[in-house]
């Protein structure tokens, strides 16, 4: 049980990483938009990942 809750935090936290990177660069390199949208959806997989973790286990 406490093992869930570790992967859980964890995958939290590298998706607060992850979103916060992807709209820096989102806005920060306008000539290549798409890297940083690009991170916001993996940053969104790892969310969904989490997610499943928490109701499906």
């Amino acid at each position: 049980m406490e093992n869930r809750e570790e992967v859980r935090n964890t995958l939290n936290t590298v998706f607060m990483l992850l979103a916060l990177v992807g709209v820096v660069v989102y806005f920060a390199v306008p000539a290549h938009p798409l890297i940083g949208l690009i991170i916001v959806g993996v940053a969104m997989l790892v969310k969904i990942a989490e997610f499943f973790i928490r109701f499906m286990f």
